[in-house]
């Protein structure tokens, strides 16, 4: 496929159809569950599975079939899955990452993926952000090293220079959709395919899941520190090089305004929710380029505590 979304279409597609030929669930009565805060996407399917009123405001009806859950609640998609039998599927992020890099407790995953197989349904693993080296591991699932029945991959797998996804499973699941039942005009064609085996061919050979995993670590290390002394910052989580700040609100000060003089200091990084700013920067990084990151992050975020407003230093540096 082009896009992440389409890999999530994709992946909703194949579920529902395993769903009615392989399980035996009753015509059109198929549900996927997803995790409260999730985002896959802007088309309407992906909006219908949204909690996020600024993403599915105004677009209704909605689609049928899709239910969401709280993420990293175990117990709740327990509950679903005895009271429905028709449940196909739990399409889930193993980290969240437009939620503001949401980390669930350890064993979430492998937990989720027992639960499903024990009612015969499959876990969809959203791999668009979190995949290919992102966390310190090739994927985010290999944390727990649980192997999704379904698995969605998009972004980095063509170095972010090409439209291009991929959608894999097994036989069982991928087959059940026929010939000419499924397509897109530009998926799997040649250059994107060809793009996407160069880039992971260079994520393999630099080993860049275990830098991003090195560099990650010492990047909490430092925000960390920067946490302990300013009140402003009350969270850092992450793994690898997915990672995020949450901001408290002070003297009108909220994380966009923070984004805001970053930028001017050469660093750009992305706000959500108000109060978190997220930081994915390149896995080519090196050691000193992520400590130069440190150094104007932590500047920042203290120049708003000494009320400094224009000497924030104005340096170069890799997208963080």
């Amino acid at each position: 496929m082009n896009t992440g979304v389409e890999g999530g279409e994709t992946a909703c597609k194949l579920a529902r159809r395993w769903g009615y030929d392989v399980k035996g669930v009753p015509k059109n009565q198929a549900v996927i569950l997803f995790a409260e805060n999730n985002f896959w996407g802007r088309t309407l399917a992906a909006i219908s599975s949204s909690t996020d009123p600024e993403s599915f405001g105004g677009f209704g009806p909605y689609m049928p079939g899709f239910e969401t859950i709280p993420y990293n609640d175990l117990d709740a998609l327990k509950s679903k899955l005895e009271e429905n039998p028709n449940i196909v599927a739990f399409m889930v992020e193993p980290i969240q990452g437009e939620a503001g890099v949401v980390v669930p407790d350890e064993g979430y995953l492998k937990g989720a993926h027992a639960l499903l197989k024990e009612h015969e349904a499959l876990l969809i693993g959203d791999e668009v952000q979190s995949g290919l080296a992102r966390t310190g591991r090739m994927l985010a699932c290999d944390w727990e090293g649980v192997r999704p029945d379904i698995l969605v991959l998009g972004k980095a797998l063509s170095g972010g220079i090409y439209p291009v996804s991929a959608v894999l499973a097994d036989d069982e699941v991928m087959l059940t959709i026929g010939r000419g039942q499924h397509g897109s005009t530009y998926g799997g064609n040649p250059v994107a395919a060809r793009v996407a085996k160069a880039a992971l061919q260079v994520l393999v050979e630099e080993k860049l899941a275990q830098n991003s995993d090195k560099l990650g670590k010492l990047l909490r290390q430092q925000l960390r520190t920067l946490q302990d002394a300013t009140g402003r910052v009350t969270e850092v989580r992450g793994k690898g090089l997915l990672n995020a700040i949450v901001i408290k609100e002070q003297g009108g000060v909220n994380a966009y305004d923070v984004c805001l003089k970053l930028k001017d200091a050469g660093l750009l990084a992305k706000p959500t929710h108000g109060d978190i700013i997220r930081f994915a920067p390149a896995l080519t990084m090196t050691e000193d380029q992520i400590m130069e990151c440190s150094d104007i992050i932590a500047t920042t975020v203290r120049s708003f505590d000494d009320s400094l407003t224009d000497d924030t230093p104005k340096q170069k540096v890799a997208t963080a």
